[in-house]
């Protein structure tokens, strides 16, 4: 299985506190890849690295690499904006913006730089129909998106990523504000979408990381203490801390 993602020797800190500590792993193209951990363990933070989401705090500090496609995204050479279109996100609690649904999902395409009307409108139903949600809105389109159910602005914000074809979706709890009926639709939307896209979950949310993810890794203080396909670590984790956590003895 291809790498899509690779992290070598990474420290990361936020002032003089190191937040992530002499992290390595290989996250694989087209799979669920679950970060577990109790809550500070930093599992968020290193999310926010693969699309430089944390550029935007003062006083932080990366050592070591983070390479997408074999390509450093430190380097002085990376274009942001590219990064980020090829690097979705959708967060915890659903943040559509105040505008229609059509233009919360056109929004990206804008920005893009697409204009042809026909292009957006096609782009827009597919990207709805790709997060599941274009037969419950086909006929809202000019409603706000505000007007829906939390669990179709979630999967609004799913669209509205998927609109500009990014190959990496970062998905931080995105079901976590959500009732079970929007829980179960989430999941089910991820195992459609991991076909065509590196997917990456930050769940604290352990039956969640086993009924979707391929490969889990568990988060402790800072570091990476296991990382392996998700039945193995579940059914039989090689780390005396990682059977505590999945047990609930901690965390």
């Amino acid at each position: 299985m291809n790498a899509k993602i690779t992290v070598t020797d990474l420290n990361f800190f936020y002032g003089n506190f190191q937040a992530l500590k002499n992290i390595s792993l290989r996250i694989p193209e087209n799979q669920v890849t679950a970060f577990i951990g109790p809550s500070g363990c930093g599992k968020s933070t290193l999310l926010r690295l693969f699309n430089r989401m944390n550029d935007l705090i003062e006083d932080i500090k990366l050592q070591g690499e983070i390479l997408i496609d074999g390509k450093d995204i430190y380097s002085k050479n990376t274009d942001l904006i590219q990064l980020r279109k090829n690097v979705g996100m959708v967060f915890q609690k659903p943040n559509p913006f105040a505008k229609t649904i059509f233009e919360n999902v056109a929004y990206g395409l804008k920005v893009n730089g697409v204009t042809n009307k026909a292009e957006i409108t096609m782009q827009v139903e597919s990207a709805l129909t790709r997060a599941a949600l274009w037969d419950e809105v086909k006929d809202k389109l000019n409603k706000s998106a505000l007007a829906i159910s939390g669990g179709q602005q979630q999967r609004l914000c799913i669209a509205r990523c998927l609109a500009v074809r990014p190959e990496i979706i970062l998905m931080d709890e995105p079901a976590s504000a959500l009732d079970p009926i929007s829980t179960s639709k989430i999941e089910e939307l991820i195992l459609d979408l991991k076909s065509k896209y590196t997917i990456i979950i930050v769940t604290h949310n352990m039956q969640q990381a086993s009924r979707i993810s391929d490969k889990t890794a568990f988060f402790y203080l800072g570091e990476l203490i296991e990382y392996g396909e998700t039945n193995q670590l579940f059914m039989a984790p090689k780390i005396e801390r990682t059977q505590n956590y999945i047990t609930g003895r901690f965390g």
